[in-house]
């Protein structure tokens, strides 16, 4: 079992404490958080050990989960790399793409694992249809959840449409070739609303719509391709593969058949998959040290969360 500890203990910090102690992956140390008072109920009411130093932390485990607010990401993964400890990092991966591309080169030197917590790609109703993704020509996503002030110390493309944009620079096989973007601020200091556009040089295009001021939640993912359509509700776990193929010459009595205008006649069947239930957080974390254990690449690396990063500041710069 990897020992190991987490820097950060607010909301989802203590997801990640519960998880990791359940996990048969991990031999949960203790954590660390600047708010001693938050820490010592946290202690008395959980049994965790509590750090009094980030350094003591760090050199008590392998592996450091940093699940502290965004700003301080490159801080806190620099200090771990620099101990020669693998990092997790919760989304995204830090504030800058600079800082980004410091973190990979330093576990790159370092030979070290990092990965980024873009958890979507672990949510089973994902994992369930992503075998079915193949080669998507338009992508429609829509990401809108219902107000939080926890978050909005940064743009909503950051804090909600990254998770989208990693899960479809996953399945794109191709290098962007042109972003666009418009953002409106309506209860933040930064931007609530956007809806971006993302073209692709192999001729996919993606739109995506990402809120955080909506009545209702929703977090939904549609894709385009040759005879193919699929859907996922990653809110919801609910899955749709709907297929074509070429229309028998003698179709059965309940065939759905559809003939376009050339004459050309396509059978419709439904393909759905079986969503298995798991939790895509403790998903997440258990790959991380399966990854570790068999030095293979994470399945989200520091690189893959770097160009959605990078992308988000793309689309960003739009909004000015």
């Amino acid at each position: 079992m990897l020992k190991v500890g987490v820097l950060g203990a607010g909301h989802l910090g203590k997801i990640h404490l519960r998880l990791l102690q359940e996990s048969k992956s991990y031999d949960l140390i203790g954590f660390y958080d600047p708010d001693t008072e938050a820490a010592k109920i946290l202690t008395e009411e959980k049994g965790y050990t509590y750090f009094d130093s980030i350094d003591a932390l760090i050199h008590a485990v392998d592996v450091v989960d940093v699940v502290t607010p965004t700003s301080f990401h490159h801080e806190m993964a620099i200090q771990c790399l620099t101990a020669g400890k693998h990092v997790f990092i919760e989304k995204p991966i830090t504030k800058t793409i600079a800082q980004a591309k410091e973190l990979v080169q330093l576990a790159d030197a370092k030979g070290l694992k990092g990965q980024v917590g873009h958890v979507e790609r672990f949510n089973p109703a994902f994992k369930a249809i992503k075998q079915h993704i193949e080669h998507p020509m338009f992508i429609e996503a829509h990401r809108l959840s219902e107000f939080n002030p926890r978050g909005t110390d940064v743009p909503v493309v950051l804090d909600l449409m990254i998770h989208d944009l990693d899960v479809i620079l996953s399945v794109v096989n191709s290098k962007v070739k042109n972003v666009s973007g418009s953002g409106v601020s309506v209860i933040s200091e930064t931007p609530d609303i956007a809806n971006a556009r993302i073209e692709f040089e192999n001729g996919c295009v993606a739109n995506l719509t990402a809120s955080r001021i909506s009545l209702k939640n929703m977090r939904k993912t549609r894709f385009f391709q040759k005879d193919a359509y699929i859907a996922v509700d990653f809110l919801t776990k609910k899955v749709e593969v709907v297929k074509m193929k070429d229309a028998p010459e003698k179709p059965e009595e309940f065939d759905l058949i559809l003939q376009n205008a050339e004459g050309v006649k396509k059978q419709i069947y439904f393909e759905p998959p079986t969503v298995e239930e798991s939790n895509a957080i403790l998903e997440e974390l258990n790959a991380f040290a399966d990854a570790i254990n068999k030095n293979t690449d994470p399945i989200v690396t520091l690189a893959h969360a770097t160009e959605a990063l990078r992308i988000s500041h793309q689309i960003i710069a739009c909004f000015k």
